[in-house]
């Protein structure tokens, strides 16, 4: 039996064969899945393992959104413009700094056609907006501003257009049946038809890789026995985050450690293990997304306060942008402050999340005496509600750029709700890869026979986030990891050969 500290083995070791594909897939979220169909469709035989005992992954637990743009057949049917170039724009701005432009060129050129795409296996979209805040629509709306693209610091630059795709799901539960189950099911469904064969309860633990470095096959587990698993021309990592392992998160990104969200158990980080134990780059690892538990319908109605009593963003922004920003530069520190109108207003709204809609943890007839219960210094939260009233009045915030639909005085009785330490995230890094899901080793040579797509790589995220670019860019480039492992010819290259065809 290997070792769990044993991240590749050699293929010589191997006498027998469990099982044998031309592709085989380890994952089957949603890049694995996206990956099988587009291998299967290339003529490859596919064989997907899963660890779990059955498919979906985190995707099949998440809201649903999938980042589309450039004029998306929904996007027009509900009157929104985009073009190829805003979308560009708009990822290259919100999503770095250090963003990866060829994969991020690809991913929006293809938009459109990865829209169809889904639609093609079944996913439905349906054609009606939210246009409320929110970290999903309550209901079964198809298309949402899901980026920040409508405020500021883009909306006054970029032109902007909703881009948060949602499958269409009556009755939704999100983390047991939401868009993200509407997505899997007809993806996976697609998979089957096209012959795909998968195998549950097996757990990953080893590349099986020839002398010349080239990657042919997976050491799996079941139940304690290893099952090895050959791969006639390539293997697909698709086993996503290393969100909780505690020893990766510390080391590479610890401002979230000891709390992942979003995310699932099974994001261990392996499949980044097994890369980097054969040569593979990885890029980013200490890049996160955040998310604060709290309503954003809530959020938008008051002022966001940092531990010295001042504003540091706008709170009608993507509430990922916000988070982020009271986790890595506020030191995690961060109350809201609202009126009794506003509060009112806010906790009476729709919302796909009534559990975060919190009540005030203080209550004060004015400003000082509101800031004394806080424990604020005497003048701080004063000074900047005064500022902020000033120009509420005329339904202008010049400091940070709220929109005006969400500026109005705080007047009469004010409560603030304590939201420090209220953050949670998942890690954006992983295994290095090009736009066409192939591996790269640290010379910069892809690694022969080994894909990767989703989470457990480095993909169209750099340092910001928007909801759908997860879902977004692991179906994209799982296709694209699918195509290019399917198309893999049997050969001796191995990486010290692909280095001086590099070189050349």
């Amino acid at each position: 039996m290997s070792e769990s500290s044993s991240f590749n083995i050699s293929a010589s070791s191997i006498s027998n064969w469990d099982y044998e594909a031309d592709v085989v897939v380890a994952g089957y979220g949603i890049a694995g899945v996206s990956a099988a169909i587009e291998a299967a469709r290339a003529g490859a035989d596919v064989l997907v393992l899963e660890r779990s005992g059955g498919w979906g992954g985190a995707a099949s637990m998440a809201g649903g959104f999938v980042y589309l743009g450039g004029g998306t057949p929904l996007q027009r049917a509900l009157g929104f413009e985009d073009t190829v170039e805003n979308i560009k724009s708009f990822m290259k701005a919100a999503l770095g700094p250090g963003t990866d432009d060829a994969k991020i060129d690809a991913d929006c050129e293809g938009s459109v056609d990865h829209y169809n795409w889904l639609v093609d296996a079944g996913v439905v979209f349906k054609e009606s907006f939210w246009g409320q805040p929110g970290w999903e629509p309550p209901h079964d709306d198809g298309l949402m501003y899901s980026g920040g693209e409508n405020a500021a610091p883009f909306s006054t630059s970029i032109s902007p257009a909703p881009r948060g795709h949602v499958p269409q799901m009556s009755g939704k539960n999100t983390g047991e049946q939401g868009g993200g189950y509407m997505l899997m099911k007809p993806l996976v469904e697609t998979a089957q038809a096209l012959g795909v064969r998968a195998e549950y309860d097996r757990r990953v633990q080893s590349l099986v890789v020839e002398s010349d470095g080239r990657v042919v096959g997976i050491d799996a587990t079941r139940y304690g026995k290893d099952l090895y698993v050959k791969a006639r021309r390539g293997v697909v990592l698709a086993m996503g985050s290393f969100a909780f392992n505690e020893e990766m998160v510390r080391a590479n990104a610890p401002r979230i450690l000891s709390r992942p969200a979003a995310s699932i158990e099974a994001h261990d980080g392996r499949a980044i293990q097994m890369g980097q134990s054969i040569g593979a780059a990885t890029a980013l690892m200490d890049v996160t997304e955040v998310a604060f538990f709290c309503d954003p319908q809530l959020l938008v109605r008051g002022i966001l306060v940092n531990g010295r009593g001042q504003r540091y963003i706008n709170e009608d922004t993507y509430p990922g942008r916000l988070d982020q920003a009271t986790l890595f530069h506020q030191e995690n520190q961060a109350f809201l402050v609202i009126d009794e109108a506003a509060f009112e207003e806010g906790a009476a709204s729709e919302t796909s999340s009534p559990e975060l809609l919190m009540q005030p943890t203080w209550v004060a007839d004015n400003a000082a005496e509101l800031e004394a219960e806080m424990g604020l210094s005497a003048g701080s939260l004063q000074a900047t509600i005064e500022q902020y009233n000033r120009f509420a009045a005329e339904g202008t915030d010049p400091l940070l750029g709220k929109n005006p639909k969400w500026v109005k005085p705080l007047r009469g009785a004010l409560a603030a709700i304590d939201l420090r330490g209220r953050t949670g995230g998942f890690t954006l890094g992983g295994l290095k890869t090009d736009a066409d899901s192939r591996v790269l080793h640290v010379s910069g040579a892809p690694i022969p026979g080994l894909f990767a797509a989703g989470r457990c790589t480095s993909g169209v995220c750099a340092g910001g986030y928007a909801s759908g670019t997860s879902l977004g860019d692991g179906s994209f480039f799982g296709r694209r990891a699918g195509i290019s492992a399917a198309q893999e010819a049997k050969s001796p290259d191995g990486i010290a050969m692909a280095q001086g065809a590099a070189a050349h």
